[in-house]
């Protein structure tokens, strides 16, 4: 895929050697039949007596040793098509396809495995489908066993295994065969958080190891998190390829362009009824705006938006207003930045995103959560301005940020109290985002005397703590347990 990004935790490790797979031009088209008779009239004929469907269309894909490459798109966009292509379940109508190495597959539940054989068989008899001699299956069966963790179960016919059981096993074998090429299709979303953080954990193993992983998920965050690169698909076509931040918002933007086509036919109404309704925000008093030379160079930066605006300035300062690249650990970081409105809008979201130097994301919040006042309209040719004021109180490493803005109608805002989370991320209507566009460090707080660290992890959370001693006559034992 694309070169690796400095601050990326995910890129992958330099190499020299051919890559692991080569897709070029890859299609599938099914013909799809009214009646079983057109499809033998067809195959007698020669004469199409049906229509085509092409599931994918010219998919060209590079992924080199150690990449971790992440596949989204919406239902029926062709993600689970071109994933059994990569693994060799189907073969492609056009394109060539050229993999270098053992691929291990952990597809649609099910795959892979006889039912009526025992999980003990089934390890076998996936080690000897991926040519892996038995003798060797042997000695990794106990590792296997332990990491599936599903006990006397092991020995008893899979189909009468659980789906979490049975994902659990799967898992296990497909990261136990020393596969150069690991494919995993929305597997891990099966699994409860504690196996599904003990299989990303063993994923990034593997990655670091030189092993290559392609994921197909549904969850955005856990694909910026953990994939270097990723293919955005729509309708078979490849809509996007690159950074998996990038693709991510431009899956959301895919996404509302359906929901936004539905709801502009509402649009007069909705737009009749907020202009008889008065708008009561008033710019603050005092809202400073640092100067010109303050700003971020965002020239270059990779801006996802839908056409409604485009951001025109970022900058990030100290205290004292002034740019700042290195914090001492628990000082404020003031997050400027501004977007030139290009068409009316309702209400205006505007957010902070930041993600450590090991891809965790330890900070987001927009002005939803915070409850900050903004207008319940801006009109086109505005300069949206936002600050936010953060407390870095966190480890003392590197840091990227980015900045973002989405609107929400005025009928949707007013009823915002009252919509669950789910409901309120379906009604935003993404706008503009800029992934990575700024960093900056954190350092040891300057102190008199030696330097003490305020905490372990990414995050200090605010704590309450008491303490207490008991005399040693007082001390609980058995006979005289405590009150």
């Amino acid at each position: 895929m694309t070169a690796a990004s400095s601050t990326n935790p995910t890129a992958p490790p330099s190499t020299q050697e051919p890559p692991l797979i080569v897709a070029r031009g890859i299609s599938k088209v099914y013909h799809l039949y009214k009646r079983p008779l057109d499809r033998l009239k067809a195959q007698l004929t020669g004469r199409s007596y049906g229509r085509e469907f092409w599931a994918l269309r010219d998919i060209d894909l590079v992924l080199k040793r150690g990449e971790t490459l992440g596949i989204i798109g919406r239902n029926g966009s062709g993600k689970s098509t071109l994933l059994q292509i990569l693994a060799g379940i189907l073969q492609p109508t056009d394109g060539t396809l050229q993999v270098n190495g053992r691929v291990a597959a952990l597809l649609e539940l099910g795959s892979g495995f006889n039912p009526e054989f025992t999980g003990r068989e089934n390890v076998y008899l996936n080690g000897a489908i991926l040519g892996v001699a038995r003798d060797q299956m042997r000695e990794r069966f106990e590792r296997i066993t332990e990491f599936a963790d599903i006990g006397a179960f092991i020995d008893q016919p899979v189909k009468t295994y659980s789906s979490g059981m049975f994902v659990r096993l799967a898992f296990a074998v497909a990261t136990h065969v020393d596969a150069d090429i690991l494919l995993v299709d929305e597997a891990l979303a099966v699994g409860d958080v504690f196996f599904r953080q003990k299989c990303y954990l063993r994923l990034e193993e593997l990655r670091r190891r030189g092993v290559s992983i392609v994921l197909v998920s549904h969850a955005m965050m856990e694909v910026e998190q953990f994939c270097h690169d990723c293919l955005l698909l729509d309708k078979g076509a490849c809509a996007f390829s690159g950074s998996s931040k990038d693709a991510v918002r431009k899956y959301f933007l895919l996404q509302q362009e359906a929901q936004h086509t539905a709801a502009s036919s509402s649009a007069p109404a909705v737009a009749a009824e907020s202009a008889g309704a008065p708008d009561t925000f008033q710019n603050p008093a005092e809202f400073f705006w640092p100067p010109p030379q303050a700003m971020l160079n965002i020239q270059s930066a990779s801006e996802t938006s839908n056409g409604w605006a485009r951001c025109t300035a970022v900058a990030l300062c100290d205290t004292a207003g002034k740019p700042c690249q290195l914090f001492p650990q628990g000082q404020t970081g003031s997050f400027f930045y501004e977007f030139l409105m290009l068409r009316d809008i309702d209400v205006p979201v505007g957010g902070v995103l930041i993600t450590s130097d090991r891809g965790v994301i330890v900070h987001g919040k927009h002005t939803m959560q915070i409850g900050t006042p903004v207008p319940l309209r801006v009109a086109a040719g505005s300069r949206l301005r936002f600050r936010q004021d953060v407390v870095l109180d966190l480890e003392c490493v590197e840091y990227v940020f980015e900045v973002g803005l989405v609107t929400l109608s005025r009928a949707d805002y007013e009823r915002r109290l009252s919509m669950t989370p789910e409901e309120l991320e379906a009604a935003y209507i993404r706008i503009c985002h800029l992934p990575r566009v700024g960093a900056f460090g954190l350092t040891f707080p300057i102190t008199e005397g030696p330097r003490q660290i305020s905490h372990y992890g990414v995050a200090n959370l605010e704590v309450r703590c008491v303490a207490s001693v008991m005399p040693p006559d007082q001390t609980p034992t058995p006979d005289n347990p405590a009150t």
